[in-house]
């Protein structure tokens, strides 16, 4: 607008009233007493106003806001910020500490192992399996011994009859052996020895 102008002018001009709108000179709001309205001027349109209460909504909110004593964001006077000073300050602790947690982690071991050790917790106590426990390595033995007999003499009768069965092929620990003077009654106690030993 390049000459002078007041706001009713300007509210005629616009066909708006004249608190329907506000006006704005370089950013800077202008009061409604100035008469001379000179230079660029930008008109803003109020805008209507909704139902009341916001300020009460703010109030309950606030209310409800619990207020906190947490102070670990804040900064000292170095820059630092005061959660990093405390978590440096609880390793420190920690760490003279570690001596005092090991030494209870091993009494703690200790009387475990002792009570352990005082009272053992299941008692097995039958006679009857205790005696057929200490009967089986003999009763074990005489079997298999029976079993060595029965395998030996048909082995016996089947050469007595002569039949001819294809020899196996001999490992060289066979062909030294099969020079020595070992007799099959001791082989087949030695045979019986290991066989009950391996089952114990």
């Amino acid at each position: 607008m390049p000459h002078a102008a007041t706001f009713r002018e300007i509210s005629s001009q616009i066909n708006i009233c004249e608190g329907d709108y506000y006006l704005l000179r370089n950013g800077k709001r202008v009061c409604q007493d100035d008469t001379d309205l000179i230079g660029k001027l930008e008109i803003v349109c109020r805008l209507v106003g909704g139902k009341g209460g916001f300020g009460s909504m703010l109030r309950a909110i606030g209310a409800q806001i619990e207020k906190t004593t947490n102070r670990e964001a804040c900064r000292d006077l170095s820059g630092r910020r005061l959660r990093d000073i405390n978590e440096e300050q609880r390793l420190k602790n920690w760490i003279t500490a570690q001596a005092e947690r090991e030494k209870e982690a091993a009494e703690k071991k200790q009387k475990k192992l002792e009570r352990l050790i005082e009272q053992p917790k299941h008692e097995f106590k039958d006679e009857d399996y205790d005696k057929l426990r200490s009967d089986l390595p003999e009763k074990l033995e005489d079997a298999v011994t029976q079993g060595l007999k029965a395998s030996c003499s048909t082995k016996r009768k089947i050469d007595d009859g002569k039949v001819c069965k294809r020899k196996k092929a001999k490992l060289w620990i066979d062909e030294e052996l099969s020079g020595s003077d070992v007799s099959d009654e001791d082989e087949l106690k030695t045979e019986t020895k290991e066989i009950v030993e391996a089952v114990k």
